[in-house]
């Protein structure tokens, strides 16, 4: 019930990735949330399940990637867990080395500072150090189990 209810809640979509020196890190994740505009703070919240978090809270430096409308593939991709979830997704290195993936509706490149237990997930909050957008997309919406799309 407690899933059902919360599906009600509309949000967006993002694929947090790292970089470990060797290989590019991600997961996907709905639970992301500005914290602080002073300091800049952001959270999100991976599953304890996840088998990507441990390796990217190691790398400490992620770029929170917030998917476009049409980016729906690359979501589900980085919703599965293991095997390569970067193939066929175009990336570069964003200033502070993590992946920052292509067609993006915005990217904030952030450093893990703190960490809290809460239940099956983490709660993380990172320090905001670079971020940009691009105001002419879409943003990829979940709701109710589904994606959708904005109608303003």
């Amino acid at each position: 019930m407690l899933r059902k209810v919360l599906g009600h809640f509309c949000t967006g979509v993002a694929v947090i990735t790292a970089h470990d020196g060797e290989r590019p890190i991600g997961l996907t994740c709905q639970s992301v949330v500005s914290v602080s505009l002073n300091p800049p703070y952001i959270s999100f919240c991976p599953a304890k399940t996840s088998a990507s978090w441990p390796q990217l809270r190691e790398a400490r430096h992620l770029c929170i990637n917030i998917l476009a409308r049409e980016q729906r593939d690359v979501c589900t991709q980085f919703a599965v867990s293991g095997g390569d979830k970067f193939n066929g997704i175009e990336w570069t290195h964003a200033g502070n080395g993590a992946p920052a993936i292509g067609g993006t509706l915005a990217r904030i490149e952030a450093t893990v500072e703190f960490e809290h237990d809460a239940g099956d997930h983490t709660i993380v909050l990172a320090r905001i150090t670079d971020l940009s957008a691009d105001d002419s997309g879409e943003p990829l919406l979940f709701f109710r189990g589904g994606f959708g799309q904005f109608a303003g």
